[in-house]
């Protein structure tokens, strides 16, 4: 199958807010007020969070329906552990992002499915999610001024 490329363009309204327009629709980034923010929306930590269980519940479906089941919903809680030493500017050898993302995925199925199949399909989730990808094997990233 060819690439497909996704893009995504944004502009910053002060030092905390950054509004990202992807397609037809806007997306507020921003800081709570105890870090300075404004609080108009989720921080880049949690938009992340947001785009991986967003992907998990699109792959979920989908993984659902080729292995033969369907499902009326699927409640995903997601959480995820940061020490925000280095976003800080403090010196230390700790990473600046996510050192754990823990999620818990409750399937509501139509008809009732055996514990392997569950097994099986969250397995095949994680291998099919492009964000569980790009979390776990540490994506390339060029940053250049222009």
């Amino acid at each position: 199958m060819p690439k497909v490329k996704y893009r995504a363009h944004a502009h910053s309204e002060n030092k905390t807010k950054t509004v990202v327009k992807i397609k037809n629709f806007n997306i507020i980034v921003d800081e709570p007020k105890i870090f300075g923010g404004t609080n108009e929306g989720p921080n880049p930590l949690e938009i992340l969070l947001a785009a991986f269980a967003g992907c998990l519940n699109i792959v979920g479906h989908k993984v659902a329906k080729d292995m033969g089941f369907s499902l009326n919903s699927i409640k995903i809680d997601i959480e995820g552990d940061i020490d925000p030493s280095k976003f800080m500017g403090l010196k230390t050898r700790k990473r600046a992002g996510y050192t754990e993302i823990r999620v818990k995925i409750t399937p509501d199925t139509i008809t009732t499915v055996d514990p392997e199949t569950l097994a099986k399909w969250v397995e095949e989730i994680e291998e099919r999610c492009p964000v569980s990808d790009v979390l776990s094997n540490g994506t390339k990233t060029k940053i250049e001024v222009v």
